[in-house]
């Protein structure tokens, strides 16, 4: 009873209770306010990291191994090396379970999400020689750090974003107060195709082997394909030679242009002597019919779409009068300045940007990912029930085995069980200059029972979802 009474007594103390509360509540913010650096009287893995350039890599972030969050960084602050570069020296506070780490492992700073949070990506490897605690792990064990979105749009420098802005509004002025005169010009289309339309009819016909012109096409099509490098080099050059152009406009190309209507009249009296040489090749066109037959059944769908162009072409006339205003107007954005810093400038971006883009856009012209990873982000943020979106749901399962891929783990998941394999490919080819050409990234073929870290074995084809059929290794 003496002692009950005792505890009783203390119970009933306000002053007691209070200060246990409070010494309660500041445990519970010392913690929390720690989390990030780790709990206290817990044993950790602590190590020290050098890369070339920590990057918006801060205080705090994590630091991962197959994806499972091992620790954090402590402190990041930059070292001056023994030849003279500076580097970054990180400070890591690592799980025991990542002890002991491989002294071939390598490391990279990766995004973690599009707003620009990092994390500190560590492969392990394949030693038998390990890290002690406190050591080092050298600056040649960091590996290239991905292109972030934000860097992408960052190559615009200020001087380019003024000459774009200065372009806009130049074409923007020359079609301003221009849209009646447009729509007169495509009105004035339809006596072309009024005149146009028995040679159209002769060459829908069976005997002109129309289709056989378009499977000549395809092959010239194919023929072309392999000098495609040549053929940017051409818009290379063809920036030189309207240069040279814009040195003659005046007078000689203004002077063609304001000719031009008399030159249409002189033809539209100089085709009807034609004729006689259209009839001719009316003959030899019917003289194809046996490769044309293939059009049969496609010809009345044409002739559909020729008589629907008809009222749209009829007054084509009305266009040329057009054509010397519209030739005025770009003279004269060619001669306001700026124009050719413009262009000097563009110059000298397109072949900055040359190296980067032809590694760079097969990505997306051959593998369509830029498409995918945006699609896929609107879908992470939109998908969901009423109990909110898929992305705020986060799946536990069991481990399948050691190591396993879903748990933390001291390697790559390695058996025993066939659906316990690490299957990783930091670096997958996109059909990029000097890679295999093939979307390996999410085409990756599942080798079971083995545990796959890279490229995979053998060609995963150029087709990736959202492809319109046929044109994937375009």
């Amino acid at each position: 009873m003496r002692n009950r009474s005792g505890i009783q007594g203390v119970a009933s103390s306000p002053a007691i209770v209070g200060a246990v509360t409070v010494l309660v509540v500041f445990v519970a913010v010392f913690l929390a306010y720690n989390a990030n650096n780790g709990l206290p009287f817990v044993s950790t893995y602590d190590l020290t990291a050098r890369v070339p350039n920590a990057d918006a890599l801060v205080r705090g972030n994590e630091v991962r191994i197959g994806g499972a969050r091992v620790g954090i960084v402590r402190s990041v602050k930059p070292v001056q090396l023994g030849d003279g570069r500076i580097a970054a020296e990180l400070d890591l506070r690592l799980d025991k379970t990542a002890e002991p780490l491989p002294v071939n492992s390598t490391m990279m700073i990766r995004p973690k999400s599009p707003l620009g949070l990092k994390y500190l990506q560590i492969v392990p490897g394949d030693s038998s020689d390990y890290f002690a605690a406190g050591d080092t792990i050298p600056e040649s064990s960091a590996r290239p750090e991905p292109v972030d979105i934000d860097e992408f749009f960052d190559m615009f420098n200020e001087p380019t974003r003024k000459a774009i802005q200065r372009n806009q509004a130049g074409f923007g002025n020359a079609f301003a107060g221009r849209g009646p005169q447009i729509n007169e010009a495509f009105a004035a289309l339809r006596r072309l195709a009024e005149n146009g339309t028995p040679v159209l009819r002769t060459l829908v016909a069976p005997g002109t082997n129309f289709g056989g012109f378009w499977r000549a096409l395809e092959a010239l099509s194919a023929t072309v394909a392999p000098v495609a490098e040549t053929q940017a080099s051409l818009f290379v050059a063809l920036d030189r030679t309207f240069g040279a152009f814009a040195l003659v406009a005046r007078p000689y190309i203004q002077e063609s242009i304001s000719k031009g209507d008399d030159t249409l009249d002189a033809a539209n009296k100089a085709l009807p002597v034609l004729r006689p040489f259209l009839d001719n090749s009316a003959r030899f066109f019917t003289a194809l019919q046996p490769g044309a037959r293939a059009l049969a059944d496609t010809s009345p769908t044409i002739a559909a779409a020729l008589r629907a162009g008809v009222p749209a072409l009829n007054a084509s006339p009305t266009l040329n009068a057009q054509l010397v205003p519209t030739a005025e107007a770009l003279l004269a954005f060619q001669a306001a300045p700026g124009v050719f810093n413009g262009l000097d400038l563009l110059t000298d971006l397109n072949n900055k940007l040359k190296p980067a883009i032809r590694f760079i856009a097969p990505a997306q012209t051959v593998c369509n990912y830029l498409t995918l990873a945006f699609s896929n982000l609107a879908s992470a943020s939109s998908e969901g029930n009423g109990l909110g979106n898929w992305i705020n749901a986060t799946s536990f399962a069991p481990a399948d085995g050691p190591n396993s891929e879903g748990t933390p783990s001291s390697a790559p998941a390695n058996g025993p069980t066939a659906g316990n394999h690490l299957h990783f490919n930091p670096y997958p080819n996109t059909a990029s200059p000097g890679q295999t050409k093939e979307c390996e990234s999410g085409n990756e073929r599942y080798l079971v029972k083995q545990t796959v870290i890279g490229n995979v074995p053998g060609n995963q084809s150029t087709t990736t979802a959202g492809q319109i059929k046929g044109q994937g290794g375009n």
